[in-house]
């Protein structure tokens, strides 16, 4: 098989990683990649947003499997332009995709099939967002409608950081992606995502995760694109992963096939498990960044079948997942300064060196200069991702390889896995 992997971050070098692995596959290209992606298969320099310029290179290269990592290039269309050439997509159409591109679209939905989620409004003013405060209590939660790489959400305190924070939302800071907001009604719990392949009809759970949102130690700081995850996550009880299956996961697949928009790929639910059961906190698209790294090196068996089974809207013959006992944890080395300026340029060095077997290195925002040397491009930089027999040993590993990497530049959180360490 021919496939092309669209992507240049972490969750797109975890993703090579495992299907170079698949005796199916003959050539592996990805776009744009990144030094870490370029160790395992051929790269080419198309920007994620180019949906026609992948497309073109998903027939030049007669991919027999087009698989999306990042949202942006799903909000383009992508998939879309690829069904009408006849190649298969792992990964939802424009319309399908809503459900991650518009937390307006997503929530209009789950309240429209009654799929629990916390009660909401949507506002394109400053002055209706803040009247509207008056119908929530604090924590006030609020959302950017549209992409915002990971940081569009701010839970508020009380009423003058909510009013300042709709200001800033509304007055640009997330550009177009900023135009509404979602005001929602704060769920008190534990949050985790569970994953599922999909079809477009049928939906095959695949594993749940836990992350950190909050830039430092604590769990303070902003909201960023995830700091560090680990998998299993024990909050996804048998139990609990019963009723997400039965009241989310199903039921969402269904409605969307009902509405013409048959979703395939995978889905991420953002779940928190609260007093009354399981609430959607919300849907992405693609995998998540950090979860899709853990995820990656916890699957037992090959990817690419299942992938492939999405993409042309059949995993009725495919076994549910297996995964393997052990547990992952991925800690991000980020660029100081993130999210709001990361630092760029600064070098890397001792990235690229063997950890061990038990430990892997996810390049997520690097380029190689033409001296070679490996430097930071983007907020999150590097993906140090670890397996052990609990989740102590996995920590213990992960920290010991950060240590071995000399980056000034660079930060990580040092508590990630911490919920599940106090679990014992």
């Amino acid at each position: 098989m021919n496939i092309l992997l669209v992507g240049s971050g972490g969750r797109e070098h975890a993703l090579a990683w495992k299907i170079a692995r698949s005796p199916l596959v003959t050539r592996l290209v990805a776009a744009p990649g990144n030094p870490g992606i370029e160790k395992l298969c051929e790269l080419r320099a198309i920007k994620i947003d180019d949906a026609d310029g992948l497309a073109a290179l998903a027939r030049e290269i007669k991919a027999d499997l087009v698989v999306v990592g990042p949202e942006v290039a799903l909000a383009a269309g992508l998939a879309d332009r690829l069904a009408s050439a006849g190649i298969p997509c792992f990964g939802p159409t424009a319309k399908a995709a809503q459900l991650e591109t518009s937390k307006a679209f997503s929530k209009a939905f789950l309240e429209r099939h009654e799929i629990p989620t916390a009660g909401y409004g949507v506002y394109d003013t400053v002055k209706d967002a803040k009247a509207a405060l008056d119908v929530f209590k604090p924590p006030y939660v609020i959302k950017a409608d549209g992409l915002a790489a990971g940081k569009g959400v701010a839970i508020s305190p009380d009423r003058p950081d909510a009013e300042a924070e709709i200001e800033r939302m509304l007055g640009g800071r997330f550009g177009a992606a900023g135009a509404r907001v979602v005001i929602e009604e704060f769920m008190d719990g534990e949050e985790g995502s569970l994953f599922a392949l999909c079809d477009g009809q049928r939906a095959l759970l695949f594993g749940g995760a836990q992350d950190h949102k909050r830039a430092f130690d604590g769990d303070l700081g902003p909201n960023t694109g995830g700091m560090g995850a680990y998998s299993p996550a024990p909050v996804f009880t048998p139990d609990l992963v019963q009723q997400v299956d039965e009241l989310i996961v199903q039921p969402t697949i269904k409605k969307m096939a009902e509405e013409g928009a048959p979703y395939r790929g995978v889905l991420y639910a953002g779940l928190m498990a609260t007093e009354d059961g399981p609430k959607v906190v919300e849907f992405n698209a693609r995998f998540g960044d950090p979860e899709c790294q853990v995820l990656m090196m916890r699957m037992a068996g090959d990817i690419v079948p299942y992938l492939l089974g999405c993409a042309r809207g059949d995993v009725s013959g495919l076994a549910s997942p297996a995964f393997k006992p052990q547990t992952v944890i991925c800690v991000v080395m980020a660029a100081k300064g993130y999210p709001d300026s990361p630092l760029e340029g600064s070098i890397i060095r001792g990235a690229d060196q063997d950890f061990g077997p038990h430990v892997q290195v996810f390049h997520a925002g690097t380029k190689r200069r033409d001296d070679g040397l490996l430097a930071a491009s983007g907020g999150r930089v590097l993906n140090v991702c670890a397996e052990g027999d609990d989740i102590a040993q996995a920590r213990e590993r992960a920290y010991d390889a950060i240590k071995k990497i000399d980056w000034p530049g660079g930060f990580n959180r040092s508590d990630i896995g911490w919920r599940a360490l106090e679990r014992g």
